[in-house]
């Protein structure tokens, strides 16, 4: 079923547009990132008058002035920034944007679809490393970084997908990936967690990653397939088949691609090793183990 054309009221567009173009405008400028984002949440969250007293030196309860500070980026920590392989230089930048994605998405303006596509969609061309163009991303979609994924053309992510770029994310022309879904580049060592390998995970041209599945680092979702509700590909999928289950496995060719499809028989294949990354750890880093264990196997010397 074909979708139809919406629009806003002129005078709401109007004031999209305007709203939209400044925030791009400053955030493409030499115009501190941090101050930027500070002033767009304050605004938005419609704060404006606490953060100018706070500012003036008002006196303020201890609740008022963390609300207050939480605006500005560089008050925060994500996750992401206790990763020990990160890009120093990128993070910096990435981090803040990350900042104002996610906090846009805590406001009641972010349930507004028309405003919060084109929001969104600004923010990605200077929060990815590439983004494409008719791209629609819906609200609670969540990031590691950031700026190491790639976006082709009119890609449609819906709501609370995770998109793991901790090692390198890939995404095609004309892909669909539904609610709750999550793509990882990731993975963890099973013996000793604390141990990370970072891959290139890749998701080709028309593929569609349908409700709650998940993609597992390293794998690679050929042209057209179709990952099915629930499913979890640990190994990749060729193009133009149907895979599901856990681990998801090719179940059947779309109709009509037979001929330029692989065989059924066989077809799952895991080549993670292939886009395994390296990554080179700085030299004076104090590493932090947050389990404090000996995981020594007892049957290994």
């Amino acid at each position: 079923m074909t979708k139809r054309h919406v629009s806003l009221p002129p005078l709401a567009e109007e004031g999209l547009r305007a709203f939209i173009d400044e925030v791009d405008e400053r955030l493409s400028g030499d115009e501190d990132t941090c101050d930027v984002v500070t002033d767009v949440l304050v605004d938005l969250h419609g704060d404006r008058d606490a953060y100018e007293r706070w500012q003036d030196g008002a006196d303020i309860s201890p609740a008022e002035r963390v609300r207050l500070q939480g605006y500005d980026p560089c008050n925060t920590t994500l996750e992401s920034e206790y990763y020990a392989e990160k890009d120093e230089e990128r993070f910096k930048r990435s981090k803040h944007l990350q900042w104002l994605w996610r906090q846009f998405d805590a406001t009641p303006m972010a349930d507004n679809v028309e405003f919060a596509l084109r929001f969104r969609r600004m923010l990605a061309d200077h929060l990815f490393d590439s983004c494409g163009e008719g791209c629609r991303f819906f609200k609670g979609i969540t990031f590691t970084y950031g700026h190491n994924i790639e976006v082709g053309d009119n890609v449609v992510v819906h709501d609370d997908v995770h998109l793991d770029d901790r090692g390198r994310l890939t995404i095609g022309n004309r892909v669909s990936i539904s609610d709750d879904t999550h793509v990882y580049s990731h993975d963890h060592d099973a013996v000793d967690q604390t141990h990370v390998d970072n891959y290139h995970t890749i998701i080709e041209d028309d593929v569609r990653l349908t409700y709650d599945s998940m993609v597992r680092a390293g794998v690679k979702v050929g042209e057209n397939a179709i990952l099915a509700a629930k499913s979890i590909a640990g190994k990749d999928i060729p193009a133009h088949h149907v895979a599901a289950g856990t681990p998801a496995k090719s179940l059947t060719v779309k109709d009509g691609w037979e001929s330029v499809a692989e065989p059924i028989e066989g077809a799952n294949v895991d080549r993670r090793a292939e886009r395994q990354l390296s990554a080179d750890l700085p030299d004076n880093l104090e590493q932090f183990d947050e389990f404090q264990r000996d995981l020594s196997p007892p049957d290994h010397e």
